[in-house]
Formats: C-alpha cells, sequence, structure tokens
C-alpha cells in the first residue's frame, strides 16, 4: 500500500483553535503557514513579540481542557474566526491586540490558572513545544492502534498534528528518525519524536477529559510519544491526497 498525505492541519493560535486545510506551500526554516503564527501568554509571562518561548508561557489544553474544543477560520485579509459549543462565535484580528479576545477566552478558562492576558506574534519558525520550525507528522494507523487500546474512537485533533499519513504501519513514524518524506516538491526530514501531555485527554467536541491517553499510551507501548517532529529541507506545494516517498 502506496502512503499517502490523508490530512493537512494548521493551529493559528498555540493551544487554540484547529483548522484544516487542502493545502499549503513548505519552505525551510519556517513552520507550516499560519500554523502557531500567534500565542496567548498568561499572567506573569513576558509578552515579547516574535520571540520563541517555551510552553509554560502560555495558555494552552493541558492547562484548559475547554481549549480543546474551539475551531479556528483564517480569512484572506488576515482575521480570524473562533468558535465553541458554550460560546459564540468571535471574529477579531490577531495582529493586533483585542480586548475582546481575552475576554472571550477568559469566559471558559480555569479560574485557578494563571488568566490569559495578550496575544502575541511567534517567530517564522512558530511557537511549537520545540524551538525550530518544526512540522507535526502522525500516522493514522498509530492512531487506530490507540483507538483500539482505549476502545474509543479518537478524533486526530486531539493530537494537533498537521500531517496526518495514510499507509504506514502502526507506529512505523518511530522507526522513521533521520528518514526524509518526499510531497510533491517538498521534502521533510524526520528529527525526533513527540512527546505528549494532558492536552490529548480533552475531547475536541466537548473540551472535557474523558481519556487517560497519557495511562493508555505508558500502558500500552511504554512511552508517551505520539507522532515525530520534521523540518522541512527543500521547499515545495503540499495537498491532501498526495503521495508520500520515503527516502534515506
Amino acid at each position: 500500500m502506496s502512503v499517502t498525505l490523508a490530512q493537512i492541519w494548521r493551529h493559528p493560535i498555540k493551544g487554540i483553535g484547529a483548522e484544516r486545510i487542502s493545502g499549503a506551500f513548505l519552505a525551510p526554516d519556517f513552520a507550516l503557514p499560519l500554523d502557531r503564527a500567534f500565542a496567548v501568554i498568561e499572567e506573569g509571562a513576558v509578552a515579547a513579540q516574535g520571540q520563541w518561548q517555551p510552553c509554560r508561557s502560555f495558555v494552552r489544553g493541558a492547562k484548559a481542557p475547554q481549549l480543546m474544543a474551539i475551531s479556528a477560520k483564517c480569512h484572506a485579509d488576515g482575521t480570524m474566526c473562533l468558535s465553541h459549543p458554550d460560546l459564540p462565535d468571535f471574529t477579531f484580528d490577531p495582529r493586533g491586540y483585542d480586548a475582546g479576545l481575552i475576554a472571550w477566552l477568559r469566559a471558559i478558562y480555569p479560574p485557578d490558572r494563571p488568566a490569559p492576558v495578550a496575544i502575541v506574534a511567534a517567530p517564522q519558525s512558530g511557537m511549537t513545544d520545540v524551538n525550530f520550525a518544526s512540522i507535526s507528522v502522525l500516522n493514522l494507523a498509530s492512531l487506530r492502534a490507540l483507538e483500539a487500546r482505549a476502545d474509543v474512537d479518537l478524533d486526530p485533533r486531539r493530537f494537533r498534528g498537521n500531517l496526518w499519513l495514510d499507509g504506514l504501519a502502526p507506529w512505523e513514524e518511530m522507526d522513521l528518525i533521520g528518514a526524509t518524506l518526499v510531497i510533491g516538491d517538498a521534502r521533510l526530514k524526520i528529527v525526533e519524536p513527540i512527546n505528549r501531555c494532558r492536552a490529548t485527554e480533552a475531547n475536541p467536541d466537548t473540551g472535557k477529559r474523558d481519556v487517560p491517553m497519557l495511562r493508555i499510551l505508558e500502558d500500552g507501548w511504554g512511552h508517551s510519544a505520539f507522532g515525530v517532529y520534521a523540518e522541512t529541507t527543500h521547499q515545495g506545494h503540499i495537498a491532501q491526497d498526495a503521495e508520500v516517498e520515503i527516502i534515506w
């Protein structure tokens, strides 16, 4: 069976909102366009524009599972619409401070956590959990194996991945460290596994924790990793359903 690029996702604000797209242009030293392009800092963190910061500085699903139920839609004029099942839709321009965004988030944010205070722009490499221009690559066969172990359907949005591949064996992605994925003209080198946090335990339809994901991973496979980080080495356009070649 050939390997294909089954799904492409971006997450315009770190930890806040997922958007499925049909294609994207990848380039070295850049994140997938509009993926983790912004982040919302919490009280006590430094509001540094255009600088990478560790994930502890930001509001995210591991701290507030309600955030996992947010979906995003980016518009051509630079505005963005966020949706959540318990809130009215909110449209704003992330390129400027918006008190309305902070108020919208605080309505669902746990009161015992440091509150959201401001939105900041990421560097061109994106505000991912690692300090390089990473693109996350995940495996639908591994998701199916995890579903079987958990005995529940698992929405891919739980893992906030960028590229979902179909056609690999379960967990084969973990054996691809150092390999290169060729998708059209683009090339991505697989760098390292992604260790998971409690954000994956939240249902993206409800924003409530309902699956002990970390325990299931540890009990089933002896680790808490799911998916791998890659970085673009050659630019090019990628599209859903494209064939993926693996080279060493």
